[in-house]
């Protein structure tokens, strides 16, 4: 796997992988106050689980609705990816606006998916309630909004992930395949 940190590094837009964006939402990690560790939970993930070529995007920056649609727009209109991942900004705190930036720059919203994190989530700790995680589609790219903590991103992604495949080619997204003995993905007919 190949990570290309910013834009200016980033390599010219291929139709040969599948490119996902990985968004950290942080005032902190963006200001370099804090090693973030959920852009690794998340691309730690994706290696264990898909096996066919990708390369990830990662981003960071800072809360707030502006920041977010931005650097959204950016990886689905500019980079071409196919799927991002957010971590961060989904809590009640008035910084905490990754849903309200994703709902901005998204055609079409997913509700199952949050609903689906929330429920694996209240199964681990009560808060999981106050969690305002989502999903939604912009052209042929899904993003999906995850919680900053790498102990959440991985329940949530091991939930998520099985409809992933199937979501991404619904929506004309680049293919990707899964490590069937970490992730059981579903397609209709398999």
């Amino acid at each position: 796997m190949n990570v290309a940190a910013d834009a200016s590094a980033a390599p010219a837009v291929t139709s040969e992988v599948t490119r996902i964006g990985i968004l950290v939402v942080s005032d902190r990690a963006s200001q370099g106050l804090y090693e973030d560790i959920s852009g690794p939970a998340v691309n730690g993930f994706l290696e264990r689980v898909i096996r066919t070529g990708w390369t990830a995007i990662l981003r960071v920056v800072p809360d707030g609705a502006g920041s977010v649609a931005a650097a959204l727009t950016d990886l689905v209109d500019n980079e071409g990816c196919d799927l991002i991942l957010t971590s961060g900004g989904t809590g009640p705190a008035p910084r905490d606006q990754t849903p309200e930036g994703t709902r901005a720059v998204i055609e079409r919203e997913l509700d199952g998916f949050g609903e689906l994190m929330r429920q694996v989530s209240l199964a681990q700790v009560p808060t999981a309630i106050l969690s305002r995680q989502m999903a939604g589609t912009r052209g042929r790219c899904l993003i999906v909004n995850l919680p900053g903590r790498p102990s959440s991103i991985d329940v949530c992604l091991g939930a998520i992930f099985p409809a992933i495949p199937y979501c991404l080619d619904l929506i004309g997204a680049h293919p990707i395949e899964v490590n069937t003995d970490v992730c059981k993905a579903y397609r209709p007919g398999t």
